[in-house]
Formats: C-alpha cells, sequence, structure tokens
C-alpha cells in the first residue's frame, strides 16, 4: 500500500462549458478513473486546480459588484472555489464508493497555505487564471481594468496573471494525516491552498494571490510523507522537443537529467514547467517518486508503470 497525492490538471473539471452542471459531469468521469487507485489498496489524497474556476468567479464578483455588495478579494475566492469544487468531488467520490462496495467516504477540507509575504511573486504576476482571450479581448478586458495583467499562455490566448509565491507548508496537513488514518479520501489544497501569511502578531492574514497547484500539491505530498506524488495533465508523458521532428518522451529520468533540460528551456511556463519543478522539489526532498502523465492513462500506470517517473 502507498500513499499517494494526486494533483488533478484543469481539463480533469472543467471543459468549454463552466456550468455546475458540465463541471460536475466531468469531475465524475474523473472520480471514475481515480477509484483505481482505491481498488488496488492505496491510500490516496486529491488536489485539483482552481484557476479557471477563480478567474470566472471573479468576473461574476466584478460584474455584480455594488458599494453594498464589494468584490471578495482573491484569497476568499480562492476558498470560494475550494469548497465548490471539493463539493462536487466528495459527491462523485461517495456516489462511485457506493457503487463500489468500498466502504470509505470522501471528504474536503479548506486548506490554507503558507506563503512568505515578501515573496517575489507579489512583484511578477505569473499564475494565469481565468478564461482564454484573443488578442484584441484581452486589450478590452485591460482598458476595463486597467490593474489586470495579461499575457499569452503557451499559444493558446491571452490570460489574466496574478502573483503565485512558493508555498511553504501546508498548514492543515495534519488534519490530511489523520483522515488517511480514519480511512477517508481527504481533497485537500485545491487550487494549491489559500495563500496565507504571518502579520507582525503572528496571525495568518489571506494574501491577493493563487498558489500554484502542482506546487501546493508537492508541498503536500511532503508535508504528509507521501511516496508518490501524481501529476495529471493532458499528455501521457513529459517531452522533450515537443511536437518537433525529433520530440522524445521522457520514461524514467533523474532529477539532474531534469534540471538539465530546464537549463536547455524544454518545457513550457505555462503548462509543463510548474509541473516538472513540482515534481522535482517532491523528489528531493523525500525519498518518494514523481510520475506526471495523464488522467485516460492512469490504468496503464498503475498496471504497467507507463507515465514520466521521477526519481533521485
Amino acid at each position: 500500500m502507498k500513499k499517494i497525492v494526486v494533483a488533478l490538471g484543469g481539463n480533469a473539471i472543467l471543459s468549454k462549458d463552466a456550468s455546475a452542471k458540465s463541471q460536475q459531469e466531468a469531475i465524475k468521469k474523473t472520480v471514475n478513473v481515480l477509484v483505481e487507485f482505491i481498488k488496488q489498496g492505496h491510500q490516496l489524497v486529491v488536489t485539483h486546480g482552481n484557476g479557471p474556476q477563480v478567474g470566472n468567479l471573479l468576473l461574476q464578483q466584478v460584474a455584480g459588484s455594488t458599494a453594498k455588495n464589494p468584490v471578495m478579494p482573491l484569497d476568499t475566492i480562492g476558498a470560494m472555489t475550494e469548497g465548490s469544487i471539493g463539493y462536487w468531488m466528495q459527491q462523485a467520490f461517495n456516489e462511485v464508493l457506493e457503487k463500489e462496495g468500498i466502504h470509505k467516504k470522501a471528504a474536503t477540507i479548506i486548506t490554507q497555505t503558507e506563503v512568505s509575504a515578501d515573496d517575489p511573486a507579489f512583484k511578477n504576476p505569473s499564475k494565469p487564471i481565468g478564461p482564454f482571450y484573443q488578442k484584441e479581448e484581452a486589450k478590452q478586458e485591460q482598458e476595463k481594468h486597467p490593474d489586470y495583467i495579461f499575457v499569452e499562455d503557451a499559444g493558446r490566448g491571452y490570460r489574466r496573471v496574478v502573483p503565485s509565491p512558493i508555498p511553504k507548508e501546508v498548514i492543515e496537513y495534519p488534519a490530511v494525516s489523520a483522515m488517511l488514518k480514519d480511512n477517508l479520501i481527504p481533497i485537500a489544497a485545491g487550487g494549491g491552498g489559500i495563500p496565507v501569511s504571518k502579520d507582525a502578531d503572528g496571525n495568518f492574514i489571506g494574501q491577493e494571490a493563487v498558489i500554484d497547484k502542482d506546487y501546493g500539491a508537492a508541498k503536500l505530498a511532503e508535508n504528509i510523507e507521501a511516496d508518490e506524488l501524481i501529476i495529471l495533465t493532458a499528455v501521457d508523458y513529459v517531452y522533450v522537443n515537443f511536437n518537433k521532428p525529433n520530440q522524445l518522451k521522457l520514461t524514467d529520468v533523474t532529477v539532474n537529467e531534469l534540471k538539465r533540460y530546464i537549463s536547455e528551456n524544454q518545457f513550457a511556463k505555462g503548462s509543463m514547467l510548474p509541473k516538472v519543478n513540482a515534481a522535482i522539489e517532491f523528489v528531493e526532498q523525500t525519498d518518494g517518486k514523481a510520475i506526471i502523465t495523464s488522467l485516460d492513462n492512469v490504468k496503464q500506470l498503475l498496471e504497467k508503470g507507463v507515465g514520466t517517473i521521477i526519481s533521485k
């Protein structure tokens, strides 16, 4: 039996349709795959992204704001989406587990992640949130909201970016460990967790930021001493020379090899690079392994170890 933290990408939750019903349907399909880990006897912790949901909810907040009904701060919007996605996910898990005759329950914990208040990320926003825009659309949004920053995101369009500080610790990790001991499936560190930092009195206060969910998952996996961190994305493997004639998939790879590829700018900043960096961080800080593969490849991963497997 392994203790496994699985980090879900946005494609496991949100399709082109941002309605609650559509997202719930996507999550049910995802959970039907993840339950395979439970069937094989593993302890499972699920984390997920929330970038699109945070951005969409923020747009709704801005559109409906008044003096008496102001826009909520970004940390609170993060908590709201962590709760809503967790609610959908635990419902889906409990439904599937019941049908499979598995005597387990899933439960969501609204998770805070400590970051440094003077993290350089606060002066250099880089985390994409919300929907993709064409260049002209992004320009129009920029005119409406002068304080927003839009950048091109991995060739897929333009998105707003916000600060993305590095996590220092997942504050509620002892509760996650306790849930595992009680035979629960924790859904935690959604969206990387709510970014908080200590004030002068030592109290945690929310920050206007969104933590990268892969970094958050890596930190949670480290904190709870997981055996594996599995990052599920849109491709079965990490590639070098991606989409070129000499494209090469990486199967078993070491941290040092990945660092060399990073120095060669092999991984896109807005997509694969954070996943690779998170995997490196987990492996370097633990005795565990990290795996990057697709949701569709989970059965192959469990049966044959197929995917990009990262070790020291």
